[in-house]
């Protein structure tokens, strides 16, 4: 919301008259890419709003009519409203995502080698592993893929070509509880519910009351890492 108020107040009146955008297609100078950022932007912004088409359509209007200074209403009246509406958004986005979220997980936990544990976690071993198992206190590395339910994907250590190393503790419950479970050279699904992951906020790439998705290879138990004095 904060970015979204920003972008509108700093954005140059005169950006859009020097750079048209393209009417259909893709972008295709450097401007008009630049642009179509500025537009992402705002759309990651009123995320939280969670908009229908016909209220996209209205969102573009506002923008439309107040560029050409003819705002149909009295910003000074409604934009004070603006939070509350986005908090109620929100928390209507989160109960969706938390009943999506257990719909998945019931029939997730429906797999031959899925076991459901006391937090709530779902872990389904994938690949068994032959080596040891790694505590709450140790460092490990892996690799891994991170997605939403819908099989978005937010995070890859296999995207990037490199295996991630951390403590086992200070990364997601989900995390914590689950490689503990895995065996060196296993690989494992863990289905982690939102409280055992990043909760009713979420973060930029994952929404509020999201549950995630983890496959993940457990490639080796690592020394401690040395403490700085």
């Amino acid at each position: 919301m904060r970015l979204l108020v920003l972008l509108l107040a700093l954005l140059p009146s005169t950006v859009f008259a020097q750079t048209p955008a393209p009417a259909t297609g893709a972008p295709q100078t450097d401007e008009e890419k630049t642009l179509y950022a500025v537009g992402l932007l705002l759309s990651r912004s009123i995320r939280d709003f969670d908009v229908s088409p016909a209220e996209l359509e209205v969102i573009r209007r506002a923008i439309s009519d107040g560029y050409a200074g003819k705002p149909a209403i009295d910003l000074e009246e409604w934009g004070p409203k603006i939070q509350a509406l986005a908090n109620a958004r929100g928390e209507r986005l989160v109960t969706k995502e938390k009943a999506a979220g257990a719909e998945y997980l019931t029939k997730a936990a429906a797999a031959p080698t899925a076991v459901k544990t006391d937090s709530g976690l779902l872990y389904v071993q994938t690949t068994a592993g032959t080596g040891a198992s790694p505590a709450a206190t140790d460092r490990v590395k892996v690799q891994y893929r991170g997605t939403l339910i819908d099989g978005t994907e937010f995070d890859s250590s296999y995207a990037r070509n490199e295996p991630a190393e951390f403590p086992l503790a200070d990364v997601i419950h989900c995390w914590t509880e689950g490689v503990q479970r895995m065996k060196v050279g296993g690989k494992a699904r863990l289905v982690c519910p939102s409280d055992l992951a990043y909760g009713d906020r979420g973060n930029d790439a994952i929404p509020g009351g999201a549950t995630l998705v983890f496959d993940i290879e457990l490639l080796d138990i690592l020394p401690a890492a040395p403490r700085v004095n």
